[in-house]
């Protein structure tokens, strides 16, 4: 018999996180693979359990994640934990979780405290349908490119960021992305626990100046709306003798739109005009 895999969500914060479900878990797990020992030793104590330890953190998960598929197929039932919250999501475990669904072995979820759905819930922000694209890039050029992507998208996504980074990042939001809204958590389920709402400009103003503690931020885009049909708007232009230049600056302030999708458009109008005054 092969043991099951459990993959097991503990607290972000607050201790009374935990669910019954994963402290029996842990009571009756063969081994307990975790991030830091020392760190989980401290939740295992407070919850009076007495259960082997075992390290996988992002340095040795290549090499250990076959190690522990080894005790599974051994018939040992096996509790994956990572520091805070759900194993897997940005933390050590996909490739553990990978080789065992590979293997056959069974992996059972125990769910339990996210930051992400934590803050996604209290965020105020339309959540019909969101997406969590981890931390955010270190390099101003890639946070750049990742904030471009999201120009003109209806959309909340919910990133990680490091305090020290945040007020920075901000500045670069509000540079790409205009001033929209954003929600972020800091200390989520913990004493200081803080939520700040608002624009970019707002939340920044009320950022402190030595801010600490685990962050989750959200960014609220919104589809561009054009204020007028950029191509009537421009055919208009055209048909009454602007310089294709001066149309396409024109439209793109007035609208909104890529200067590049106006003049590729412009291109379109003037051979079309071109071709009526031929007929």
């Amino acid at each position: 018999m092969k043991g099951t895999l459990y993959v097991v969500a503990t607290p972000i914060g607050n201790l009374e996180d935990m669910t019954f479900r994963a402290v029996r878990v842990l009571k009756e797990a063969g081994l307990i693979a975790a991030e830091d020992t020392r760190h989980t030793k401290k939740l295992l104590v407070h919850f009076g359990i007495d259960g082997p330890l075992t390290s996988y953190h992002e340095h040795n998960e290549r090499e250990k994640a076959g190690l522990i598929v080894e005790k599974l197929l051994s018939g040992i039932d096996v509790a994956l934990v990572s520091d805070a919250g759900t194993p897997g999501i940005s933390d050590p475990g996909y490739r553990l979780v990978g080789l065992a669904v590979e293997k056959g072995i069974k992996v059972v979820p125990v769910p339990g405290a996210s930051a992400i759905v934590s803050l996604v819930s209290v965020s105020g922000l339309p959540t019909d349908e969101f997406s969590f694209k981890g931390f955010l890039p270190v390099k101003e050029g890639e946070l750049r490119r990742v904030l471009q992507e999201l120009k003109g998208v209806a959309a909340t996504s919910v990133f990680y960021e490091s305090p020290r980074r945040l007020a920075r990042s901000l500045e670069l939001v509000k540079e790409v992305l205009g001033d929209v809204r954003v929600v972020v958590g800091r200390e989520l389920t913990k004493i200081h626990e803080e939520v700040m709402r608002g624009t970019v400009s707002e939340v920044l103003a009320s950022i402190p100046v030595e801010i600490k503690g685990e962050v989750t931020l959200i960014l609220r885009t919104e589809e561009e709306k054009e204020s007028a049909d950029f191509r009537a708007l421009l055919e208009g232009l055209l048909s009454s003798g602007a310089k294709l230049n001066d149309a396409v600056k024109a439209v793109a302030a007035d609208t909104g739109v890529a200067r590049s999708e106006v003049y590729k458009e412009a291109l379109t109008i003037k051979e079309r005009l071109k071709g009526k005054e031929l007929e």
